[in-house]
């Protein structure tokens, strides 16, 4: 159990951080947008992660510093993308009417969603690497139990932040509030490209 707790809590710990993943299942939960695929496709890319990182694979990307460096680059460009985006709603007056029209179909959501997920450096630092090599130290048997945890963690939080916003939307439907929502994910956005870039 306590082996579970751990792997539960190391992920809470890492996934609750507010990122480019995060930023934008808020986003298409506030707009009501197909939250349902982005949420489970950011469980099933936790999940297929992390278990690559435990069953071994983290030690095999860090020998690879080229591999991560393209990533990191690829990574940093989208994240511009998306605050660029970001800011552009906000500086619009009609930013809520703008941020309900800019919606995705069920497919824009879906590669979206990769896109945020698989070109963010972080997300295999922190599933595949870190969540793999903490994983290792509980033996053969309780890095699974630990990687069970880690799972639960995904699914209660990606559940959570993407239906809490749906249920949130009411209560953010107003014109400024969505400016500053737009504002802040794009700050966000450009502050995770330099972090990336700057290492």
């Amino acid at each position: 159990m306590t082996t579970y707790l751990a792997g539960l809590a190391t992920t809470a710990g890492l996934i609750v951080a507010i990122g480019a993943q995060n930023a934008w299942v808020l986003r298409l939960g506030l707009i009501r947008n197909h939250v349902g695929v982005a949420v489970v496709v950011c469980i099933l890319a936790d999940i297929t992660l992390a278990m690559i990182g435990i069953a071994g694979l983290g030690s095999m990307i860090t020998a690879r510093p080229t591999l991560l460096e393209v990533i990191t680059w690829v990574g940093a460009a989208y994240l511009c993308f998306l605050g660029v985006a970001a800011f552009r709603r906000a500086a619009r007056p009609d930013a809520l009417d703008a941020a309900t029209g800019a919606t995705h179909g069920r497919r824009g959501v879906l590669l979206g969603t990769l896109a945020v997920t698989l070109l963010n450096p972080h997300v295999y630092l922190d599933t595949v690497v870190l969540i793999g090599s903490l994983a290792a130290t509980h033996g053969s048997v309780g890095r699974w139990i630990f990687g069970a945890g880690a799972i639960t963690a995904s699914i209660l939080w990606f559940t959570g932040l993407g239906f809490g916003a749906v249920r949130a939307a009411p209560w953010l439907a107003r014109p400024t509030t969505w400016r500053m929502i737009e504002a802040a994910i794009g700050l966000v956005m450009f502050g995770l490209a330099a972090m990336l870039v700057i290492g």
